[in-house]
């Protein structure tokens, strides 16, 4: 009997992405034949592959889209390209019953999709995508975004939110029509039990977007001026990342990754002794949204260095796995310099951290309703 068919659609290479890679091979583990559509901005992987079971289409910039000088105005191509490849997939024999579209910038071309086949739609907000371009992007963009999102919601099926202080935006835009369910990055526990790092220098690791938001590049310049600390950093290659690489280079006890695999993340958490989620609380998404370094850091036992005024600090304290402090560079050099010389409050907010990961924040329990909101849609 043929597995029932799903298509996602994606605006990064999906390597890179934790989140719809979770969500993909859950399903697909599930039962589900799943192939994700995504946007290779820099030609960087094969246009075709198949990773653990999830076909991988990558669409590049050809043509006008190599042209354009920012992906802002790519977009439409962007959408256009996605959905084309979407009704050459339907064509050539993959009957997809439902098209998954990560966050706003893939929705239009899921609602072609739904348009044109008759099929369900989901929409997958990673974030609230209008506060997320706010801090980079002029406010008629912001504005249309906001706009286009009002549009296209109500062709959707299910809404799904990636964090539970975006529920009142979303309900306010379904107005209770369309369900939303709430699916945290939680991550997969890799132990039951607490695993003390072993490092002989106290090291601390960020793997995420190199941007300012993220206290970079300030973060660099405190950690690089302290002694008998190790820095270890990794992000896509997009806002800060060349400056950033060049930057740790005037530094001896900081090691620039590049770009790293989802499947390479909680592996080098595991070998840290703290992770750094240093967030701008005067961003509106910074204040709802948490973090995919706290549930890395969860599970893996871990304490995180978090920003107060965020929601990442709002869970830090709640869960004791970690300190929070003001967003400047003299608090960041005080906290890693209490948790350099304290081993002994490292492992009680490593373990506090470990537990509420086997509690609740672990992707076992996300994984559960993300197969329950499949059912539902496809009974």
């Amino acid at each position: 009997m043929d597995r029932r068919k799903i298509l996602m659609i994606l605006s990064n290479p999906f390597i890179v992405d934790p989140r719809v890679y979770k969500e993909a091979k859950s399903l697909s583990e599930a039962g589900y034949e799943v192939t994700v559509i995504v946007w290779d901005r820099h030609r960087e992987y094969e246009e075709e592959t198949t990773i653990e079971g999830v076909k991988v289409v990558r669409i590049r910039n050809r043509g006008i889209m190599k042209i354009l000088p920012h992906d802002l105005f790519r977009e439409f191509f962007w959408w256009r390209a996605a959905y084309k490849k979407a009704m050459e997939l339907y064509k050539s024999g993959y009957k997809f019953e439902i098209v998954h579209c990560h966050d706003l910038d893939t929705l239009p071309a899921g609602v072609w999709s739904k348009k044109k086949l008759g099929i369900k739609l989901i929409y997958d907000a990673h974030e609230i995508f209008g506060y997320m371009i706010a801090r980079d992007m002029p406010k008629i963009v912001v504005k249309a975004a906001f706009w286009l999102e009002r549009h296209l919601i109500r062709y959707v099926d299910h809404v799904i939110v990636a964090e539970e202080t975006y529920k009142s935006y979303f309900d306010s835009l379904v107005n209770k029509q369309i369900p939303i369910t709430t699916l945290l990055n939680c991550k997969d526990l890799v132990t039951n039990k607490y695993i003390p790092p072993k490092n002989d220098v106290f090291t601390i690791i960020y793997i995420g977007v190199l941007n300012r938001s993220r206290f970079f590049p300030e973060a660099l310049e405190v950690i690089g001026g302290i002694n008998d600390v190790k820095f270890i950093i990794a992000g896509k290659k997009e806002n800060m990342y060349e400056e950033i690489k060049e930057l740790s280079k005037r530094y001896n006890n900081v090691e620039f990754l590049g770009t790293i695999p989802y499947n390479k993340v909680i592996p080098y958490t595991l070998k840290s002794d703290a992770v750094l989620c240093m967030i701008n609380p005067k961003d509106i998404n910074n204040k709802i949204a948490s973090a995919n370094k706290q549930f890395e850091a969860m599970v893996c036992g871990r304490p995180i260095i978090a920003t107060k005024g965020t929601r990442s600090g709002e869970i830090t304290e709640k869960e004791k796995c970690g300190l929070v402090i003001n967003y400047s560079k003299e608090d960041l050099r005080k906290a890693i310099i209490t948790l350099r010389d304290n081993p002994k409050l490292c492992e009680e907010l490593g373990k506090n951290a470990l537990k509420a990961a086997i509690e609740k924040y672990n992707w076992e329990n996300e994984k559960k309703k993300l197969i329950r909101i499949y059912e539902s849609l496809t009974d």
